[in-house]
């Protein structure tokens, strides 16, 4: 009974077996790894998970704790309960009515025996009696037909006590099977610790991986229902300035249907007219008595043709003189749908931006809107060159750029964010996304890219223009990063983690970024070029405008551990290196 009851303590609830390398849920109920994890399984996607047991839910796949105390236990308890029960499948060989499970095999007979067949088989040392096994032969010396009980450590065999005192062994060193295989199996549960220990971990990155999946496929999602919405206001808007327009032009093209109705109805009584006149002056030219026609009323031609020209000019044509340059305005029409479609880009960009918080640099900006100061370790300290900002004449001693030549700088498109695309000597901000190469150095999320030089010693400096063709207009940063900063997630962006540090251009204000925080510089941009100047052994990182004369904007100190490459980010601007 008891025996049973253990049973019931270590049987999973879902396979209803002995349990397997249990593991716990954050409910406190056991499964087998494999049991509950399959279940798991089974249950994503569906908004949730809980235990089969308890029915408690779980909001993310709940972490599996394995539950070592339990483990132990049902490994001891299987050995036991299977010598109680003997061994499956193997019966008494001398049980010919029916069959009867062997709890014992006779190594000398090479048969299995009962219970009852045991108490009565032979006693002699040469009938040696093991656990139950259908494969006996194997368990004797093939060339001294003796049972194999020592494991040779030299060769690697088992072998008889013959073998080892006058066959191929002797003076080998031997130990019991047990002790050998008690030897082994402490190498095995070495090696099973570290593969446990290997698949939880593979475990922990499957779900690490999961929820990254669930959270891309949510983001997919709402991205998707966020462009439908805006393609959707933009066919509404287009539609609507379709409706304006072509209503335009069936307004001009009704005046001037009614115009030219007017016109054609005047020259049609005119004609009318004309032709009565014509007719009365033919029969008084055809007339052969001279009274009669020297009676007949006088007609000036001239003088009637000079008023019907008056009044069809007067009446018909509105006071144009010449209809025959009446027709549409094409002009009106097409301002109409210029200033239309300007009119929904504007509309569409401030949607874009009141939607798109995660890449609009002004919702970047606003999370920092307070001025908070840069840690130490970036901030201006004592004693160093730029300590006061202000002019700086390149000519000066002091002017840690004297005699150096601009660094060679080009731009890694590995690293380049599929927004970004190559112009000449520097990259470009689309609105649509290219088509580049997947990589693992490519930044996802923000429109930014690393250099492909890099630098771990040494001083050096690189000039960069900003919206190169507009006038202060975008937005960028110009700065450094280690190579090891995350691609992907709101740190990845320059400025927001602690391996890239940048200047921040925005508008008509600067500000420097580091590690989630922002400086303000009480500065306004008078150009758009821009002069990185680094000293990597001195642990110095400045800013210049290259305006006339050349300012100095602010200097970041701090002291580098991996080398530094030349960083850009860019939104609705362009940058350009200069050489």
């Amino acid at each position: 009974m008891a025996a049973a009851d253990l049973r019931d303590e270590l049987s999973c609830s879902i396979c209803l077996n002995i349990y397997t390398d249990p593991v716990m849920l954050p409910c406190g109920h056991n499964y087998c790894r494999g049991c509950i994890g399959g279940l798991l399984d089974t249950q994503e996607g569906s908004g949730g998970y809980s235990c089969p047991e308890c029915r408690a839910e779980f909001q993310q796949r709940p972490a599996l704790q394995r539950n070592r105390t339990l483990g132990n236990i049902a490994e001891r308890f299987l050995p036991a309960q299977s010598e109680q029960q003997g061994a499956p499948g193997i019966y008494c060989t001398y049980c010919i009515q029916s069959p009867v499970a062997a709890t014992k095999s006779c190594l000398h007979c090479e048969a299995s025996l009962c219970d009852n067949h045991v108490r009565v088989h032979s006693k002699s040392a040469e009938h040696i009696l093991c656990q139950p096994s259908d494969s006996l032969p194997n368990r004797k010396c093939s060339a001294h037909k003796r049972l194999l009980e020592y494991y040779c450590m030299e060769d690697n065999a088992c072998i008889c006590v013959s073998c080892h005192i006058v066959g191929h062994h002797i003076g080998h060193k031997v130990a019991l099977l047990s002790e050998a295989s008690e030897r082994k199996k402490g190498k095995l549960r070495n090696a099973l610790e570290r593969l446990i220990l290997k698949r939880e971990r593979a475990e922990r990155d499957s779900q690490r991986l999961q929820e990254r999946r669930r959270e891309m496929e949510e983001k997919a999602a709402n991205e998707t229902e966020r462009v439908t919405a805006l393609f959707r206001g933009i066919r509404e808007q287009l539609e609507a300035l379709e409706e304006r327009v072509l209503s335009e032009i069936s307004r001009q093209r009704d005046s001037l249907l009614l115009c030219f109705s007017d016109l054609i109805q005047q020259l049609e009584i005119n004609k009318e007219e004309l032709s009565r006149e014509i007719h009365d002056t033919e029969e008084l030219c055809n007339m052969a008595d001279p009274l009669t026609v020297l009676q007949g009323a006088e007609l000036d031609g001239d003088a009637f043709c000079d008023a019907w020209e008056a009044e069809t000019e007067g009446r018909g044509s509105g006071g144009n003189k010449d209809p025959t340059i009446w027709d549409l305005d094409e002009d009106l029409i097409s301002e109409k749908l210029l200033t239309g479609l300007a009119g929904i880009v504007r509309s569409m960009k401030a949607a874009i931006r009141h939607t798109g918080q995660d890449t609009n640099p002004e919702a970047e900006g606003a999370e920092l809107s307070a001025p908070v100061p840069l840690p130490p370790a970036e901030s201006n300290g004592p004693g160093h060159l730029c300590d006061t900002p202000g002019s700086l004449a390149p000519q000066a001693e002091s002017d840690p750029l004297y005699g150096l030549k601009a660094t060679d700088m080009s731009i890694d498109i590995n690293t380049m964010n599929n927004r970004l695309r190559f112009i000449d000597k520097g990259v470009r901000w689309y609105h649509t996304f290219a088509d580049h190469f997947p990589t693992c150095e490519r930044f996802q999320d923000y429109p930014q890219a690393l250099s492909i030089q890099s630098f771990s010693s040494g001083r050096h400096y690189w000039d960069v223009e900003c919206g190169k063709d507009s006038q202060f207009r975008g937005y960028c940063i110009i700065g450094v990063a280690y190579p090891s900063m995350q691609r992907y997630g709101h740190e990845s962006n320059i400025g927001r983690n602690k391996k890239s540090v940048g200047l921040f251009r925005w508008g008509s204000r600067y500000s420097v970024i580091h590690d989630g925080q922002r400086k303000k510089l009480p500065y306004s941009p008078t150009s758009n070029k821009i002069r990185v100047s680094l000293d990597y052994d001195g642990g110095r990182l400045s800013f210049y405008e290259l305006s006339e004369p050349i300012r100095h904007l602010h200097t970041v100190t701090a002291t580098f551990t991996e080398p530094l490459h030349a960083a850009f980010w860019v939104w609705e601007s362009s940058l350009t290196i200069n050489e």
